[in-house]
């Protein structure tokens, strides 16, 4: 088979670098090394080698080489890496002399790590943890990826699957020796208690916000608020570059403009949306009804209403309540308006908004102080709740998490003389949450988690 082949590919990035990192793993990896460098080579000890064509003995490079004798490596297979120059004629060389040698193929995209899984090194949790720390670009998305990595969702999975499983057990015990009189009486009560404190840790598990979730794939901010309040230049500013048409022309906007933003530490996805407007014209209102969507789909919703106008519109009035965060713009004339923006703040108070701040885009007044309000506020939103070692990052593991309480919740609805329905029951509750770690029928999700990975990992 394919699969037993021993690989190679460059694990480091591609390109010029210091240093390339170049992975072998399978049965033959051995021979990697008896056929490029001289001398014994002991386990997981760094050595600094003279690196030869294994056919012409051509010298490619002098460079660091690691020998891993499975078990004991990332792939649960012998391993081999060579720590090259990163001169792409370098890598390439190392890579073209590994060609050459019998039973030896250049690695699939995330081979490496599929070859950990199935070798048990590795689960699919700390696999998605894997990936999710090779993309995070903020300390938030590392450390939560990193605890993942480290098997901070495996653990306690794993625990809550085994204590099914012994509640399985002792169910079956009761359906082929149920007239044994080695089977207690008052084992099924045991299970019931047991299957009710499973359920409710489990679903205390499933309300956490989506925090998880949100900080992986980035806080959603919507800016919201009537034509020429300032959205586009705001979003600009945050951006600091050109990320949005800015116009005196009301209605400039008609399509979603999205920015990614690092702010303390956290990632946001920051949009842009068209103002809010009742109008003639049809495509503006299709970005109107688009913006009043995203606002709906956002984890925050910041609206701004410019201080030189008297009253909010009412379709602007509909998007704000007690959670929207309210900017007043055009401080730059604040000098000129201090009766309408007085207006506008009993306005504000009426709708229930408490977070309110002024600035200026056109100046930047107080875009600084908006902005350390904003890292505050997201600070105290996730902070605590990052500090989970448990915190669910996918869909996926929130679906069989929601099958295996739904099975829970079943199992406990039935007659406790229904003992067959029960085991069946148990066994739902097993298997999925036995997906989300891949002890069980996992095929459907492993050539998508795998695409994810480059090359060399």
């Amino acid at each position: 088979r394919q699969s037993y082949s021993t690989i190679y590919a460059l694990s480091s990035a591609p390109g010029k670098a210091g240093v390339a990192v170049i992975r072998i793993s399978g049965s033959q990896a051995k021979q990697a090394l008896n056929t490029t460098v001289q001398g014994t080579l002991k386990p997981r000890q760094a050595y600094f080698r003279r690196i030869r064509h294994p056919v012409t003995k051509t010298l490619l490079d002098r460079g660091l080489v690691f020998w891993f004798p499975g078990p004991h490596s990332f792939t649960g297979e012998d391993s081999v890496e060579f720590h090259v120059h990163g001169g792409n004629a370098v890598v390439k060389s190392v890579l073209e002399a590994l060609g050459s040698l019998d039973k030896f193929r250049l690695a699939e995209q995330g081979e490496f790590s599929r070859r950990a899984f199935d070798n048990d090194k590795l689960d699919l949790t700390e696999i998605e943890g894997l990936a999710d720390l090779l993309n995070a670009e903020t300390e938030a998305q590392r450390q939560l990826a990193l605890r993942q990595a480290e098997g901070g969702l495996r653990k306690p999975y794993e625990e809550w699957r085994n204590k099914i499983i012994k509640c399985m057990a002792t169910t079956e015990a009761v359906i082929d020796f149920g007239e044994d009189e080695h089977i207690e009486d008052g084992v099924l009560d045991e299970v019931l208690e047991n299957v009710i404190e499973l359920k409710d840790a489990i679903q205390n598990h499933l309300n956490d916000s989506r925090v998880g979730e949100i900080v992986r794939s980035g806080v959603r901010v919507a800016i919201v608020g009537p034509p020429n309040a300032g959205k586009s230049t705001l979003l600009n500013l945050l951006a600091k570059r050109e990320a949005a048409i800015v116009s005196d022309r009301p209605g400039t906007t008609r399509d979603i403009v999205e920015v990614t933003l690092n702010l303390g530490g956290y990632p946001v996805v920051i949009s842009d949306t068209a103002g809010l407007r009742t109008s003639d014209d049809v495509i503006e209102m299709e970005g109107v009804k688009r913006a009043i969507s995203r606002m709906d789909l956002a984890d925050i919703k910041i609206c701004l209403l410019p201080s030189t106008e008297n009253e909010i519109d009412p379709i602007v009035q509909q998007v704000l309540d007690s959670n929207t965060f309210v900017l007043l713009t055009k401080q730059d004339l604040a000098n000129t308006t201090t009766t309408k923006s007085t207006t506008i703040m009993d306005q504000l108070h009426q709708a229930g908004v408490k977070k309110v701040w002024t600035l200026s885009c056109k100046t930047g007044q107080g875009v600084d102080k908006f902005l350390d309000d904003m890292i505050g506020v997201l600070k105290h939103t996730f902070d605590d709740a990052l500090a989970s070692p448990a915190l669910i990052t996918q869909a996926r593991h929130r679906q069989h998490l929601q099958d295996c309480v739904v099975a829970l919740g079943q199992y406990l609805e039935l007659p406790q003389d229904e003992v067959v329905l029960g085991a069946e029951e148990l066994r739902h509750a097993a298997n999925a949450l036995g997906r989300i770690t891949g002890r069980v029928d996992v095929e459907d999700v492993l050539d998508v988690l795998f695409s994810q990975f480059c090359i060399g990992k």
